[in-house]
């Protein structure tokens, strides 16, 4: 969010997850997870976090004095999901001490509307309003073209999948991007947690495509996991990179609708980038 308002060059730190663009992994490391999970299974990870949040001990931990050596005059958070980053209670603590106190935002969307609300509010804070106002003028524009293009075609039947063992279906603003791109997720939860389910949950849904989109991962990790599923006769499944255009509620969700408007409406709605962040499970 900071690189595409173009203050890239004034961050000075980063949490352990941030790495794009990728010239931020140079920057210094202010989070760390509590956990070391690195090759663990869905379900060995759904269950060690599981019993690390009933303990009411923390998912991560801020280095406190890297934090305030670096002194920033504005921080970056979120207060959404305590396992996917550290919290708002946790950089409270963290900064309650320092001599001098940043501005603390805390982005908590669960809406593409409030994605766009943030983009502003980070563009407020740090100076770049017109960057951001931009931003969300070129958004809506991109969402306009794809919602023109689609707008005669029947939607698709769609199971978004967040994590794969429990399965979990979408949340937030990910139905919301679904229904934005031509499709329908019956599982769906728009502006609300993703929940565990059954795959009969997911039999009973009678998709047409599966899109697995595991938080947290990349594509190459996502069909890993997409190939380990069940299938269903006559339905497609796709794999995606969940980090890149899912999971971050950033400027580069509008470009995850027109990835699902591609996979849903190919016939419709091109994808006219080099790279492909999506593979089909054959």
């Amino acid at each position: 969010m900071v690189h595409s308002l173009g203050a890239g060059s004034e961050l000075v730190g980063r949490s352990h997850e941030c790495d794009y663009p990728s010239s931020v992994t140079l920057l210094p490391v202010v989070s760390r997870p509590s956990l070391d999970l690195d090759g663990a299974s869905p379900e060995a990870i759904d269950l060690a976090v599981a019993r690390q949040m009933e303990s009411g001990d923390t998912l991560y931990r801020i280095d406190e004095v890297l934090l305030r050596d670096l002194r920033p005059d504005v921080i970056l958070t979120q207060n959404l999901c305590r396992v996917c980053a550290p919290s708002g209670d946790e950089l409270t603590r963290a900064v309650r001490k320092f001599a001098l106190q940043p501005e603390v935002l805390f982005l908590t969307p669960r809406s593409m509307g409030e994605i766009e609300a943030n983009i502003v509010e980070v563009g407020r804070a740090i100076g770049r309003e017109k960057e951001a106002a931009a931003i969300v003028s070129s958004n809506k524009e991109r969402l306009a073209r794809v919602r023109a293009a689609i707008k005669n075609a029947p939607p698709r039947r769609v199971v978004f999948l967040e994590w794969t063992d429990p399965l979990f279906c979408g949340g937030h603003w990910v139905p919301e991007m679904i229904s934005l791109a031509g499709g329908e997720d019956p599982l769906g939860r728009p502006g609300e947690d993703s929940v565990r389910m059954e795959w009969d949950d997911v039999v009973n849904a009678r998709p047409e495509a599966i899109i697995v989109s595991p938080c947290g991962y990349r594509l190459e990790r996502s069909v890993e996991l997409a190939r380990q599923l069940r299938r269903l006769p006559g339905v497609e499944v796709y794999a995606v990179d969940a980090n890149a255009y899912f999971a971050r509620p950033g400027p580069r969700v509008v470009e995850g609708v027109e990835l699902l408007a591609h996979l849903f409406h190919p016939d419709l709605v091109s994808w006219p980038h080099a790279d492909q962040p999506w593979e089909r499970i054959s």
